[in-house]
């Protein structure tokens, strides 16, 4: 089903899960998407960079050491040798022996359990190759109009547009900009992602206004707690975003409390 992020399209926000349900299991892993989907999530971000035989992973780091047994950078390694890897392990033993699913792979999960993915280019050494291998992917898998390709380089993800023929992406930011929808039309961007202690009302009406979806991430709960504790509130800009109807998806890597906040009523 093709992805709309925009709430006034759907009747509803998104619910998206940061690495998939990444609090509760392993980033970046199917059994990731698998818990993002049992609470309740509709979109999962995952992150890809390119095997050493031009594979596309699912791993945020282009090093594997913090999410693998591996050493060493991801590009070293063929595919058939970076799924000897346990990917599961290091997060809790009860996931030991997961492995880094490919991009196809993970395509295939996120379409049995009904999620959409958007995709975020990792790859910092060989991006256009990446472009080019993930125009093959879609194409293959029919999944053009199920995800966003996403980064914070935006040139990338204009040359992405060039390059695949019917492609939507996201522009990722993390400041204000004077105009931010002059900012994604440039882009050619159908949906903005920004951290929710960047996010301010007139921007989000000024993107909605040109048509533009916009993506919230909120921090994990721990952090909101240790603001709290210092009489900080790092969720009321988005609590009334979410009543005003200018947060079309919200993510966070606790896809309960994510869902939590978009369910919650209206005073």
């Amino acid at each position: 089903m093709p992805y709309r992020p925009l709430a006034a399209g759907t009747g509803f926000v998104h619910v998206c899960a940061h690495r998939g349900h990444s609090i509760g299991a392993p980033e970046n892993t199917i059994p990731a998407l698998e818990a993002a989907a049992a609470h309740g999530a509709s979109v999962c971000e995952i992150d890809v960079v390119l095997s050493r035989d031009d594979e596309i992973v699912v791993i945020h780091d282009e090093i594997l050491d913090r999410t693998t047994d591996g050493k060493g950078r991801v590009a070293s390694f063929t595919m058939a040798e970076l799924t000897q890897f346990d990917a599961g392990g290091w997060f809790d033993s009860r996931f030991a022996g997961t492995r880094l699913p490919t991009l196809t792979q993970a395509l295939t999960a996120a379409r049995k359990l009904g999620l959409v993915l958007l995709v975020e280019i990792k790859e910092r050494q060989r991006p256009d190759r990446l472009i080019e291998i993930l125009g093959d992917v879609l194409t293959a898998q029919r999944a053009i109009d199920d995800v966003l390709v996403i980064s914070f380089d935006h040139p990338s993800l204009q040359r992405a547009q060039a390059r695949i023929a019917g492609l939507r992406t996201e522009i990722i930011t993390h400041a204000r900009h004077v105009d931010p929808a002059a900012v994604a039309r440039n882009a050619g961007a159908a949906s903005v992602a920004i951290e929710s202690d960047m996010f301010h009302p007139d921007d989000a009406r000024a993107l909605h206004a040109a048509g533009i979806a916009t993506r919230v991430t909120i921090p994990r709960p721990d952090r909101i707690e240790h603001r709290r504790r210092h009489g900080l509130d790092p969720l009321a800009s988005v609590i009334a975003g979410l009543r005003e109807g200018l947060i079309d998806v919200l993510a966070g890597d606790d896809t309960r409390a994510v869902r939590a906040l978009v369910d919650r009523p209206a005073p």
